[in-house]
């Protein structure tokens, strides 16, 4: 199968927990097939899975877990994230961006805006509405990031590649 690669931030469990059940709560249920997640590549080309594979053990090996906050949320027109800063995420993600340089879709090339979608796919209105009341509560907060993690895209749930803890210190 020729199904593009997802690179994504694993999340700690409570973290997870916690931006999955926003996800359930706002985001539209016929629409919901993934869990809560930080990606980081849209596209990666299959044919590239065993240098991927490599990098991301790599990195998982030599890095200790990125710091990073949820620093607040971001209206998406029609949906509602939560924006996440980490410059050693950033950092991880430049150098996939430069290994993978000319590989990558032009989503994927471009700037990388960090953040983990709760809501998606509705309308504005409502969107603002999530956005409001999620902005009532809010406080920026350390977000738990474990490691790195794929997936084959196959059109629908995204199946599991691998996850790569972080070990480093």
């Amino acid at each position: 199968m020729n199904a593009p690669l997802i690179v994504t931030a694993l999340l700690g469990a409570a973290d997870q927990a916690v931006f999955d059940r926003l996800r359930t709560a706002y985001f539209p249920p016929e629409r919901n097939q993934l869990d809560a997640h930080l990606t980081m590549f849209h596209a990666v080309p299959h044919m590239l899975e065993d240098e991927l594979r490599r990098r991301l053990a790599s990195l998982a090996t030599e890095r200790a877990p990125p710091r990073a906050t949820i620093s607040g949320l971001m209206n998406l027109g029609g949906g509602v994230a939560y924006r996440i800063v980490s410059d050693e995420l950033d950092d991880i993600r430049a150098e996939l961006a430069h290994a993978f340089h000319g590989h990558l879709t032009q989503q994927d090339s471009h700037g990388w805006r960090p953040h983990i979608t709760i809501q998606n796919k509705v309308t504005s209105s409502s969107a603002l509405a999530t956005l409001a009341e999620l902005e009532m509560g809010f406080a920026p907060r350390p977000l738990a990031v474990t490691g790195l993690v794929y997936y084959h895209y196959e059109g629908g749930p995204w199946r599991l590649g691998r996850k790569y803890p972080f070990r480093g210190s």
